[in-house]
């Protein structure tokens, strides 16, 4: 195995403090008034740090962008406890200049006294639109540049020019070579940056000056990340032909070549040599370029292991393989199947053992080690993987320590999330306002985009790379833009689905929070909030089996415009499951194995949707450690979350079970207190193995959002 390659940000920060936050935090004292009201237009005060030190002086924050909700919570929340005479400090955050702050309600601004800030103030020399396309996560670097440098005015290349070396570690001017080139993206992808459009544009247009990239399609491969490992999986199979090649000492050359043909579509290889995922229609693939990238050089060969054990490459045949097995070439070589799996656990684990994210991590690390640890689940639970006991047992003890230090970050960043920015999504209620902004970015103004919400209920990250791999040997001109969001705690669907549809936290919808019915209201309201009418928005529930009529039927309406379809099939098979997560699997995977799903994706493609796949949570499986003897005493009885309308109701269950934890109603009614089962045990008969959801777990809780596309033939 080659050098391990950290996937963490290279500009995580020890502590929130003594940077850029400083300007900001400063400001909250304690007690100086009950409400604060702060214009800001660039979003900082919902920057992860932010926020954390803000409720770390005692303040709790609200957005104001919903008239009505937010009433709601100032009055349910805050009013209502200054009136019985309690002391709390409120932030009201209006994204607005501060001119603006005049538009808020009279009491408020009566009670409340006034700030604003602004990244023109923080990055004084630094030009504006530039700095604001950032992600607030990466702002702690550029501080750190502006102080260093001192780089006095600078315009607006300049700044991106600035901003690529001193944030992303990009000096275009110093790529001179492949290797130069794919150093960087290799560095980008793998650790999944994101780097606003206008820096991207400034990049190419740099690297355009020469001519050493004239034939690479820089415009696809440098923003997009899907492209570009699709890009170097074209050329993998002609590297190691080559390498072959050189092996046999100068032996005739095969009729049949791995070689591109640039100018006849860049056809590469036979059908059977190409690997699930990029396969080609009809022998061709997509994207120009030179034939043959230096994948041996040692700034690329360190990533080699880990693209291919993570899943982001795939192993491909090769004749006469044996020559090559036992080099650092081995991981990219398919040979024996049982071996090759054993190989890329063996790998994985010694990824996971040094990637567990720490406790002041940002919540994208979270979602990145999700995936990588769903890729070792995956793998583990195939039907004819045989793992060694001391195999096992490693893998679970990792459990353990993801375990404990999932709950350890929880409890001190999950309220945070909440309030992020939903661009990217973060949590399940961001996505319909993640889906919304496309239909704002939409270019011409004239073409109105359709978007489709598939939620399988109940399907967690490492059962989503169960389906992904039946739905690509049934089309592989699938694209999957896959990332990974928060579902909402306890991890169950009444909570954490419905959100998913209003669009909005659980606090918001308290009379429905014990079922499901009012799902459709909820879609259909958030979608008029955004100006769409009844009748252009549907929903429909309970698909996964049998005909797509109904479907089909919904979406050739010529008003329809936005669907949320609900998929429960996974759920069914979960509840009724009495042979672990290992059954769990091959059950998903004989259902994804017929074609419900791919018509289902196909149906929505053809009809120009854009279409959008996640979950309401995941599962695990779990062993029984008693059934609370409560009657009827809680309010929903839960394998893996109890929930209470009482606090001493719930006391009293604690104390026959004490390893479970009592949270918090986080974004959650008042009245809506969980008791999660421990670690990775459920409320039922002890020693009982089942396989549920509703608790703390990183299979539960993080879960799926992939963008499904059809690149053209």
């Amino acid at each position: 195995m080659g050098k391990k390659i950290n996937n963490n940000s290279c500009h995580s920060c020890d502590s929130w403090l003594n940077t850029w936050r400083d300007q900001i935090l400063r400001e909250f004292t304690p007690k100086v008034a009950r409400l604060t009201l702060v214009a800001d237009p660039d979003g900082l005060l919902l920057e992860e740090g932010v926020l954390e030190g803000i409720r770390e002086r005692g303040f709790e924050l609200i957005p104001f962008e919903d008239h009505v909700a937010f009433r709601y919570a100032y009055e349910s929340k805050f009013r209502s406890r200054w009136d019985r005479g309690e002391q709390t400090d409120l932030v009201v955050v209006l994204r607005s200049e501060a001119g603006d702050l005049g538009s808020l309600p009279y009491d408020l601004l009566q009670a409340g006294r006034r700030l604003h800030f602004n990244l023109g103030d923080i990055f004084p020399n630094l030009s504006y639109p530039v700095v604001t396309a950032l992600d607030r996560g990466d702002l702690d670097a550029l501080y750190e540049a502006q102080k260093r440098h001192a780089p006095g005015v600078l315009g607006n290349n300049a700044t991106k020019e600035f901003v690529l070396r001193h944030v992303f570690e990009i000096a275009p001017e110093l790529i001179k070579k492949p290797s130069d080139l794919l150093r960087v993206l290799l560095r980008r992808h793998y650790r999944q940056q994101r780097i606003p459009a206008i820096l991207d544009e400034r990049f190419v247009q740099i690297l355009r000056q020469s001519d050493c990239f004239d034939d690479w399609p820089l415009d696809t491969i440098i923003p997009d990340r899907e492209a570009f490992f699709a890009f170097l999986q074209e050329r993998w199979p002609v590297f190691l032909d080559r390498l072959a090649k050189q092996e046999r000492n100068g032996a005739r050359e095969k009729k049949e070549s791995y070689g591109l043909d640039q100018s006849a579509g860049q056809q590469i290889g036979t059908a059977e040599s190409r690997p699930e995922g990029v396969r080609a229609m009809d022998g061709e693939y997509q994207f120009p370029g030179p034939s043959a990238l230096p994948f041996d050089h040692d700034d690329v060969r360190v990533y080699i292991d880990n693209l291919f054990i993570e899943g982001l490459l795939q192993a491909v045949p090769l004749e006469q393989a044996e020559s090559l097995s036992n080099t650092w070439l081995a991981v990219g070589i398919r040979t024996d199947e049982q071996a090759d799996r054993l190989l890329r656990v063996d790998g994985l684990l010694d990824t996971i053992a040094s990637a567990i994210p720490k406790e002041d991590t940002r919540h994208d690390h979270w979602c990145h080690f999700a995936r990588t640890w769903a890729e070792l689940v995956a793998l583990a639970l195939e039907s004819d993987t045989v793992l060694s006991e001391p195999t096992r047992q490693k893998i679970e003890s990792l459990q353990a320590q993801v375990d404990t230090a999932l709950v350890a970050w929880l409890k001190k960043r999950y309220a945070g999330l909440i309030n992020l920015p939903p661009v990217p999504p973060v949590m399940l209620h961001h996505i319909p306002r993640f889906m919304a902004r496309s239909l704002l970015s939409t270019q011409p103004s004239s073409l109105k985009p359709k978007l489709a919400l598939v939620l399988v209920d109940g399907l967690s990250l490492d059962q989503w790379i169960v389906i992904r791999k039946e739905l690509v040997k049934q089309s592989p001109r699938y694209r999957f833009r896959e990332n990974a969001v928060f579902a909402w705690i306890p991890t169950i669907t009444s909570v954490s689905r419905q959100a998913a549809f209003a669009g909005k936290p659980p606090i918001y919808f308290p009379d429905s929070i014990h079922t499901t019915a009012k799902e459709p209201v909820l879609w259909a309201q958030f979608w008029a909030d955004q100006g769409l009418t009844q009748q252009e928005v549907v929903y429909a529930k309970g698909l996964g089996d049998g005909a797509l009529d109904s479907v089909e039927e919904m979406i050739s309406r010529p008003k329809t415009r936005i669907i949320g379809l609900v998929v429960d099939k996974v759920d069914k098979i979960m509840h009724g499951m009495e042979l672990g997560a290992a059954g769990m699997h091959n059950q998903v995977r004989q259902w994804a194995g017929h074609p419900y799903m791919a018509n289902l994706i196909d149906l929505l493609l053809d009809n120009e949707f854009r279409v959008f796949l996640t979950s309401d949570h995941g599962n695990i499986e779990a062993t029984g450690c008693g059934r609370p003897a409560e009657g009827s005493v809680a309010d929903l009885r839960g394998e893996r979350v109890r929930i209470y309308s009482d606090p001493l109701l719930r006391d009293k269950v604690k104390s026959l079970f004490p390893e479970a934890l009592e949270w918090p109603p986080v974004g959650l009614p008042e009245d809506y207190l969980p008791l999660i089962a421990p670690c990775r045990s459920a409320f039922v008969h002890k020693g009982k193995r089942i396989v549920s959801h509703g608790g703390i777990s990183l299979e539960e809780l993080i879960v799926p959002l992939v963008q499904i596309e059809r690149r053209d033939t």
